[in-house]
């Protein structure tokens, strides 16, 4: 499964991301689109286990590149999120 930034439409997303049995509504996936077609970064926030990481690895899977985590926390800082990267602390 590997799309490139100009094939992609919201349904097309739905549809790569129902594959993947991630559910996504309309919504959704007109924020991913427009994310990827003006290449603007996309927060996304929820609960713990509502899905955010599985996005996230369906999206890099489906735009065939790596993903990068950042495991957020109340406190962390720019300062410690920029430029105190510790990749395995991550995983």
């Amino acid at each position: 499964m590997s799309v490139t930034v100009k094939e992609i439409t919201p349904q097309s997303i739905i549809k790569e991301l129902e594959k993947e049995l991630y559910v996504a509504d309309e919504s959704l996936a007109t924020a991913v689109y427009l994310a990827l077609k003006l290449e603007k970064p996309l927060l996304i926030e929820g609960e713990p286990g509502c899905g955010k990481t599985e996005l996230a690895k369906v999206l890099a899977q489906m735009l065939n590149t790596d993903l990068i985590r950042l495991q957020c926390y109340e406190g962390i800082t720019a300062a410690q999120a920029l430029y105190e990267w510790d990749y395995p602390r991550q995983l």
